[in-house]
This record gives C-alpha cells, sequence and structure tokens, in this order.
C-alpha cells in the first residue's frame, strides 16, 4: 500500500467537497439547522395550554360537590385553561370537533360515593398529542376527588373518544401519518433523480429543440412520473390496509401480509388524498431537480425540504401546538394537509361532503399546479 497514492485520493475527495458548497452545506449547516428546529419545538410543546371543560351529568349535590372542587383544582394547575360555559356533553363533543377544547371532564350519571368513574373525553384524531396532556389531568382529577370529602377510594378514569376507539393500537393511529409522508417522501425522491438523469443524458434538451412546448414537457413529464406514483400509492395503500394471512406449510411459520388497519372511512377518498399529495411530490421533484447537477445533491434536499414537514406537518405534534412563528409554515406545506385529510377519513369517517376533506383536497390540488407552473418557469430560464 502506497502512502502516496492514499494521500492523492484524500486530496482529491477534500477538493471535491472544496468546490461543492451545497454538500459542505449538507454536511455542516443542515444537522445545526434540523436539531435546532426540533429542539424549538419541543420547548415549545412543553409549554402549551390545554383547554379543558368539565360537565356534570351525576344530578345530585355529591357530584355538583366533586365538579366545583375540580374545577378549582384544574385552574389551579399551570397549562390547563378551563372553560366554565361547556356544561353538557353535545355542546362538549361539538366543542372539540370545533378544535374548541382538547379535553373533556365527564362525571357520569352513576357517579357516587362507591361508584367512582369520571370519564375523558377526547376528539380522537391524534391519540398520540391528545395523551400528552392527560398526566396532569389525571393528577388533579385524582386530588379533586379525594379531597372533596367523599372518602380516601380512588376514582377510575376511563378514556372515550368522539372518533375512533381509544383502545385503538398505535399502528392504527399513526396510519395515516405514515401512509401519507412515505408516499410523499419516496414520489420526492423518484421524480428528482428521474428528471435529473433526463437532463443529464440529454434528452431534456433534444426536446427542447423540437416543437414541443415546455409546458407540454413538464406536463407529460408529470403523468409519466404520476402514473407510477399512482401505482406506488395504490400498493402503499393496499398494504396499509389489506391483511393476508398465509398458513404455515411444513417447516415454514405462517406469515401475515399487510398491517390491515382499519379505516371508517371510503378507502378510495384516503386513495384520492394520497394520490393528489404523490402527484404534488412529481412536481415538486421536477422543479427542485432542475437546481442539482448530481444525484447526490438531489438528496441535499431531503433535510431541506421532507425533513421539516416530518416535524412541522402534525406527525409528532398539532399543529395549534407549535410556536407561533412556526404554524403560517406549517399550514402551506402539503403534508399537513394530506396528513389532516387521511385523519379525517380513515379515523372520523369522513367523506367529500366534509368540507375540512374538501378544503385538504383542493390545497393540495393548488400545491401541485402551482409547483408545476414553476418547473415549467424554472425549464425556460435555464436554457434560454
Amino acid at each position: 500500500m502506497s502512502p502516496l497514492r492514499v494521500a492523492a485520493v484524500f486530496r482529491r475527495i477534500v477538493a471535491q467537497f472544496r468546490r461543492d458548497p451545497r454538500s459542505l452545506a449538507l454536511l455542516f449547516v443542515a444537522p445545526l439547522a434540523i436539531i435546532a428546529l426540533l429542539g424549538w419545538v419541543l420547548s415549545s410543546s412543553g409549554s402549551t395550554t390545554t383547554r379543558v371543560a368539565v360537565v356534570d351529568e351525576t344530578g345530585h349535590p355529591a357530584g355538583a360537590a366533586v365538579v366545583v372542587r375540580l374545577q378549582s383544582t384544574l385552574e389551579s394547575q399551570p397549562g390547563i385553561v378551563l372553560d366554565r360555559s361547556v356544561t353538557d356533553d353535545s355542546t362538549a363533543r361539538q366543542a372539540l370537533k370545533d378544535k374548541k377544547l382538547d379535553l373533556v371532564v365527564i362525571l357520569p350519571a352513576d357517579f357516587s360515593v362507591t361508584n367512582r368513574k369520571i370519564d375523558i373525553l377526547s376528539l380522537g384524531l391524534n391519540p398520540t398529542a391528545e395523551a400528552s396532556a392527560l398526566p396532569t389531568l389525571q393528577k388533579a382529577l385524582i386530588s379533586a376527588v379525594v379531597d372533596s370529602g367523599a372518602g380516601a377510594v380512588l376514582p377510575t378514569i376511563e378514556r372515550t373518544t368522539v372518533y375512533g376507539s381509544p383502545d385503538a393500537t398505535q399502528i392504527d393511529t399513526l396510519a395515516p401519518v405514515v401512509v401519507g409522508f412515505f408516499a410523499y417522501f419516496f414520489v420526492f425522491i423518484l421524480t428528482g433523480i428521474s428528471f435529473l438523469r433526463e437532463r443529464i443524458g440529454g434528452t431534456l434538451e433534444r426536446l427542447l429543440a423540437t416543437p414541443v412546448s415546455r409546458a407540454e414537457i413538464v406536463l407529460g413529464y408529470s403523468l409519466g412520473f404520476g402514473f407510477f406514483a399512482t401505482l406506488q400509492v395504490a400498493l402503499v395503500l393496499a398494504f396499509v390496509l389489506g391483511r393476508l394471512e398465509i398458513p404455515a406449510l411444513g417447516p415454514v411459520p405462517a406469515i401475515a401480509i399487510g398491517l390491515g388497519v382499519r379505516t371508517l372511512g371510503n378507502p378510495l377518498i384516503a386513495y384520492l388524498l394520497v394520490l393528489i399529495l404523490g402527484l404534488g411530490a412529481v412536481s415538486l421533484g421536477i422543479f427542485l431537480s432542475t437546481f442539482a447537477r448530481t444525484e447526490l445533491q438531489i438528496l441535499q434536499f431531503i433535510p431541506i425540504v421532507i425533513v421539516p414537514q416530518g416535524l412541522l406537518g402534525g406527525f409528532f405534534w398539532p399543529i395549534d401546538q407549535l410556536p407561533d412563528l412556526l404554524q403560517p409554515i406549517a399550514r402551506i406545506l402539503p403534508v399537513t394537509y394530506a396528513i389532516d385529510g387521511l385523519r379525517q377519513v380513515m379515523i372520523a369517517g369522513a367523506d367529500l361532503s366534509s368540507p375540512q376533506v374538501l378544503l385538504d383536497l383542493g390545497v393540495l390540488v393548488t400545491i401541485a399546479a402551482v409547483f408545476i407552473v414553476l418547473a415549467a418557469a424554472t425549464i425556460r430560464r435555464e436554457v434560454a
């Protein structure tokens, strides 16, 4: 082994990175930016408030005394905002649907000294985020009931949801997020690298020399890549929603293919949402690939474009729990509307008559169209 040859290869790699500012930025700046963004979101999410209401269905003085004590205890808890205007179950459920409340404490009609059951009602669209407020609320509940003079028996706390089921598995609750985010991610990578190869190979330049307009080129590429994106979305959704049990065959154990996630809404509407999101990823990939010269530079867009959408698009935290400066950014990201729409369909059972689902579809279509226009304009500037 020659130290001189090893040193020559080393100098070549150093010189290559030194001439590529994008790679240097990816190596040094991007990790710090992502960690700073994550730290900002985490530090702010710990100081968010939980809007809570208490509903008394007991109809007797003992229950009313517990409610008074509970309301007083909740008002003294940091991070909890008590809404006294909600006093019945139907109003509470509507307030949860309108996102004016986060949790509702219900003392059922059979609450008594011997039956200390208390219900905690939540919306159920994002169980992971909703569960983050439960420890503080449960502590306040136990303190209020035990200190109310009704005895030392601890209450039984049961959780119910407006949509879905409180016993849903993590796969059930995360399925809308996984389907939307990963379909977007892989379609973006497929399109960006494939379109870059078309440019590097000279195919795009030869097309521009023909009477074919730039808009027709972009639209044709979008339809071509969109065809394979359609197949990929169908495969991903079929794998998540379906489940095929294969029995044991001799020494081969039984296996299951697919997750078998339950959806309350029409799977075709969920497919439509993911498909439009994927078509938006196609147009975004075409647009950004015009700024890349190598496949490595396409991958460099992942921490800039894809990772922030995972952090801000409702993957881990609700949008209203993000810092005020980041909330407007989150509301223009396509993944935000895809995840919201998929939750509405798969967990809440919404259909095309839902204004929220129509809004999500409209925004996704608009974003896809905007990036198609930008891609066509970028190609024009590059070859002019």
